[in-house]
């Protein structure tokens, strides 16, 4: 079974995130779809020293009228500069900041046109850090019409893939028979068996970017993922 996972990219993202692309054969970013703000598109969680956790959110032009991988970046603020600091003032004193910081300064230095862009180019990095070696791909490059369960079975097969692996919220909406009838097999992943781990401050957040984890523990940070 050729399984794939489809899902919207996001900036930054949890260990979930990563988890689930791990366990695919393709991933595939959502990006020709509708952009929502106020979402992970283009924002996260850090921990923070007094056991908070604080958003950190790319801003974009054009708000929700558009597509995903037509959101464009915003840099009339620096923001950029202010993630680097948020990031170095949570972390700067972490056994393994010194070895991830520089990688996704110059990420976000680089100053990308696109939301897509920003939030590919991270995944990309962290993916080779983990030791992932899924394909990725975008939606954008099929351009499958539809919606909801159409769409995604359109870019399964654009893919070759013959098995779909889902988030958990989409049990609310996906129509299983669908799946069954385009002999697509259908999975949903299970982010509860997630271990804890030494954070900067109590009590524990598990849903924080994957930063959290890396700053943390260094190379054992798949274990801490997927219990493999």
């Amino acid at each position: 079974m050729k399984k794939v996972a489809i899902i919207q990219s996001n900036y930054l993202p949890w260990k979930g995130y990563f988890d689930m692309i791990h366990r695919v054969d393709t991933f595939v970013f959502l990006d020709d779809v509708q952009y929502t703000t106020r979402d992970w598109r283009n924002r996260n969680k850090i921990k923070m020293a007094d056991g908070s956790a604080k958003w950190i959110s790319v801003p974009v032009t054009g708000g929700r009228d558009q597509l995903i991988c037509e959101a464009k970046i915003d840099y009339s603020s620096n923001w950029a500069n202010k993630h680097l600091e948020a990031l170095r003032h949570s972390y700067g004193k972490t056994s393994h900041f010194d070895r991830y910081f520089p990688a996704i300064k110059e990420i976000l230095e680089g100053s990308p046109e696109l939301l897509s862009q920003l939030n590919r180019a991270l995944v990309e990095k962290i993916c080779g850090w983990l030791g992932i070696g899924t394909e990725l791909r975008s939606s954008k490059e099929f351009g499958v019409p539809g919606s909801k369960d159409d769409k995604l079975i359109g870019i399964i097969r654009e893919v070759g893939g013959d098995g779909y692996l889902s988030g958990p919220a989409a049990r609310d909406y996906i129509v299983d028979e669908k799946f069954e009838k385009a002999g697509i097999g259908l999975e949903y992943m299970d982010y509860s068996h997630y271990p804890t781990y030494e954070q900067i401050s109590e009590p524990f957040e598990h849903g924080v970017t994957i930063l959290d984890l890396l700053f943390m523990v260094g190379e054992e940070a798949p274990k801490y993922i997927w219990a493999e």
